[in-house]
């Protein structure tokens, strides 16, 4: 049995009751963006904001505080994960203590008005009522700001960007992505010019939506996604939520193109594979979670990008596509590994972010990152966003979306919620994912012929050793060094792309 009398033991059975609260919390979430009715919106947003509040409190409050520092006083009778999971406490002490109870509160408050708004309004390409609701959310996430600003010494940004991925800055982020910026632009022209001449047959006609999930669960079982432990389901805006118990994954489906789907669902895989496993003895507690959502979208992208899109994974995959959505107006050709690699890493960039491919889509994320930063910081209103997306979105891609909010500016979830701070872990989990997956290829020599196989526990086996089973042990750069030999290098990502798109 567990010491509970003990400082760092009363803390444990304190976070094992934050999990249990985390738990519903999370079903709550999954459900209104699943199962809900819109006429419960406004009930389920007052429950959840008195569910943040109240984590908020229990977590941030002196006794926490207290209680921390006792058992820090005698870190040494401790082991060393019960050691890493004390530096996981005061870390998420830290955050919940630096902001009221009050202002969670209100900002869950005013992010569920404006993620419910968004669901409508968006179809409806209407910026003019989305914006006083966005304006809310975001003066609520600048208090948040200038207060975790105050307690961490940190900047404003900053204060942000580590709720998401503990020890990052923006100047190393600055860094990294001003190495993207010089070399994505001109790569992906020439990589559009070099892909007009390929020779493509696309699957045509109707793909049923019982079909394309029919498919998607048989792919999920081969990668070896849980299914006692897990379920998917259909949302608005593809997402992996739950907990590692119950890990609910949805996507969005289209009639006419299955492939929106279908590579949304392995990529959400992804991002619950890592949930599924992580170390069970510590789930409830705070060195059980995943380590940041930079290494978590490092595992959905090694999943989809990495693996689903490569030729070996269309080699094990074809055949299945053939079999599920195979049809008289589609020849078998389209259905072989080299029409389907063909079809599934073409650049050409486009508005919608989620449907981006890999070379331009660290792009999107650098638009929004650069305008969520000014956001934060005050150089930016709400009012100046679509002007400055359509400013960004022309001089990075080459598109406009003046006047169409609705694949602009409102596209994205992500700051309905007052995310703030997340956008630049999608490519900083890009650049991870490429550094693993070569790390990975160096540990399994004979990693392409088990992919094609359809064989993936000797990978996964890999995955947990190396990212998974550790939850939140090590720091981001640890973890990484330990994975893969050294901390993240931008490098391991532009040769990954040189070597997809234009191969010597």
């Amino acid at each position: 049995m567990p010491d509970t009398t003990s400082a760092y033991g009363r803390l444990e059975s304190l976070f094992h009751k934050i999990h249990n609260l985390t738990h519903l919390a999370a079903m709550a979430h999954w459900d209104s963006a699943t199962m809900m009715p819109p006429g419960g919106s406004e009930a389920r947003g007052q429950a959840l904001a008195e569910i943040s509040s109240l984590i908020n409190e229990r977590v941030g409050s002196q006794e926490t505080g207290e209680l921390i520092e006792q058992a820090d006083a005698v870190r040494s009778s401790l082991s060393d994960w019960q050691q890493a999971n004390l530096r996981e406490m005061r870390r998420e002490w830290f955050n919940a203590s630096s902001v009221s109870p009050e202002l969670v509160r209100a900002h869950s408050l005013a992010s569920s008005r404006c993620e419910n708004a968004w669901r409508k309004l968006r179809g409806e390409n209407n910026w003019a009522d989305f914006e006083p609701l966005l304006s809310e959310v975001i003066a609520l996430t600048r208090e948040q700001a200038a207060m975790r600003s105050a307690a961490s010494g940190l900047p404003p940004y900053d204060a942000l960007l580590n709720l998401y991925e503990p020890g990052q800055s923006s100047d190393n982020i600055n860094r990294v992505f001003a190495q993207l910026k010089a070399f994505l632009p001109a790569f992906v022209k020439q990589t559009v010019q070099e892909q007009k001449g390929d020779d493509l047959i696309r699957p045509a006609g109707s793909f049923p939506v019982e079909k394309q999930k029919a498919l998607a669960l048989e792919l999920m079982k081969a990668i070896g996604f849980d299914f006692n432990h897990g379920r998917l389901d259909t949302s608005h805006h593809p997402f992996c939520g739950g907990v590692p118990e119950d890990v609910r994954i949805t996507t969005r489906y289209a009639e006419n193109d299955f492939s929106e789907s279908l590579m949304g669902v392995l990529h959400e895989s992804g991002h619950a594979k890592y949930e599924q496993g992580l170390p069970r003895e510590w789930l409830s507690q705070p060195v059980g979670k995943a380590r940041s959502m930079g290494i978590h979208e490092s595992q959905s992208l090694f999943q989809e990008m990495q693996v689903c899109r490569s030729h070996a994974f269309l080699r094990f995959s074809g055949p299945l596509m053939k079999a599920r959505l195979g049809n008289s107006e589609t020849p078998d050709a389209c259905w072989e590994a080299d029409n389907l690699h063909r079809l599934y890493n073409r650049v050409q960039p486009g508005y919608i972010r989620v449907n981006a491919d890999e070379a331009s889509y660290p792009l999107h994320v650098i638009l929004r990152y650069e305008l969520e930063k000014a956001l934060v910081e005050g150089s930016l209103e709400v009012r100046d966003i679509p002007e400055a997306w359509d400013e960004k979105m022309q001089n990075y891609l080459g598109l406009s979306t003046r006047d169409n909010y609705k694949d602009g500016c409102m596209q994205d979830i992500h700051w309905t919620h007052g995310m703030l701070g997340y956008f630049p872990t999608y490519t900083l989990g890009a650049m991870n994912a490429a550094q693993l997956f070569r790390a990975a290829h160096e540990a399994i020599p004979d990693l392409e012929e088990l992919i094609s196989r359809g064989s993936f526990d000797v990978l996964n086996q890999w995955q947990s050793k190396a990212i998974w089973s550790w939850g939140s042990y090590w720091s981001i750069d640890e973890l990484m060094r330990q994975a893969s030999g050294e901390a993240l290098n931008p490098k391991h990502f532009i040769h990954h792309l040189q070597q997809r798109f234009s191969p010597q």
